[in-house]
């Protein structure tokens, strides 16, 4: 989809150091579980402790992002608020399932039930900064968050303003397990800095929150294009760019959804200044945003943050061009082209 979209504030809640300010100059942060879990911030500065000690962790992330998105771009009430989501609270939803079997279907607590449900995020943020605008989520496995952002960038063509953003997603021990048994995740523990090196069936698991600010006002980032393409028979790259006027010698890096997964890392064979990005996060079903938080990040710094790519030869800059390459598990593929406006002026 062509038109003028722009990135006026984001933030993200990750595996790694990436909240707060100079998180180029951060460690990597690596684990040898086949699990990530997120760096979670200090959320006083967000939000009452009577109210952290009732929230779950997902819903914790999930504001505390948004808030710190909605600070960055310098407004408090959004024109709308849209996310995705893959499977939403994941804790509440199997504590209010045990609690069914547990107390036979009777005297059950509805608040795991109702922070369970997949816009729970949204209706806290809303709630939270009074926004009464429109207000959606999207559930729809690897195209969760790019539906998402898509309908984000339809209601700008519409004539709207400030649109929220974002996504969210959590890992938890039952769910790991379970899909451990259908071949999701490597059967060796490896060091997530070595996941490249190690190509086997499966991969790391992970999860994550980030939230973008956005607008047609001009901005330093520009959102420029984007295309979902599901199962698809041959590689979309080249008419993905040509729809955009650019070549691959146009592109000054790709940012790719690589994992070390043997049964479908081959989509990313070939691809000039790649720089794979899930050994930083692991695999999730929203994992494209924080993808989309690091080129942004990169395009604004002018700088991949060499901290976090040890085991990489790094493609130098400048950066103009940055595409997104990332697929769910062979099914879902997303592009996402990013571009550095430089008419812009702070």
């Amino acid at each position: 989809m062509k038109g003028k979209y722009y990135i006026q504030g984001m933030s993200a809640i990750s595996p790694q150091h990436s909240f707060g300010e100079n998180v180029f100059s951060q460690p990597l942060m690596t684990v040898s579980e086949n699990v990530f879990a997120c760096v979670e911030p200090d959320y006083r500065a967000y939000m009452p402790p009577n109210s952290i000690r009732r929230m779950t962790r997902i819903l914790k992330v999930g504001l505390t992002a948004a808030l710190q998105c909605m600070q960055d771009a310098g407004i408090t009430v959004p024109g709308a608020i849209v996310t995705g989501t893959g499977k939403g609270s994941l804790s509440d939803t199997e504590r209010f399932l045990k609690e069914i079997r547990e107390y036979k279907e009777t005297a059950l607590n509805a608040t795991p039930f109702i922070q369970s449900t997949y816009n729970a995020v949204n209706g806290l943020i809303a709630l939270q900064q009074k926004c009464t605008q429109y207000n959606n989520t999207f559930v729809h496995r690897g195209f969760s968050f790019e539906n998402a952002l898509l309908d984000a960038m339809l209601l700008i063509a519409e004539g709207n303003k400030d649109i929220l953003v974002g996504a969210f997603e959590e890992i938890t021990a039952e769910h790991f397990y379970i899909k451990s048994r259908i071949g999701f995740w490597k059967k060796e523990k490896i060091a997530s800095n070595e996941l490249y090196q190690h190509p086997t069936p499966g991969t790391i698991s992970g999860e994550g929150a980030a939230f973008f600010l956005l607008s047609d006002t001009p901005g330093e980032v520009q959102l420029s294009g984007l295309k979902m393409v599901y199962k698809p028979k041959e590689s979309y790259l080249q008419k993905f760019l040509a729809s955009h006027e650019l070549n691959l010698e146009d592109i000054d890096l790709v940012i790719s959804g690589r994992n070390g997964d043997s049964n479908f890392d081959h989509y990313y064979d070939g691809l000039p200044n790649e720089l794979p990005f899930k050994h930083l996060c692991g695999e999730y079903d929203t994992s494209g945003a924080f993808a989309l938080w690091l080129g942004a990040q990169i395009l604004k710094a002018q700088q991949v943050p060499a901290n976090w790519f040890p085991m990489l030869t790094v493609p130098a800059g400048p950066y103009k061009n940055i595409l997104i390459y990332n697929h769910f598990f062979g099914e879902q593929h997303v592009y996402m082209l990013l571009t550095l406006n430089t008419g812009y002026l702070k």
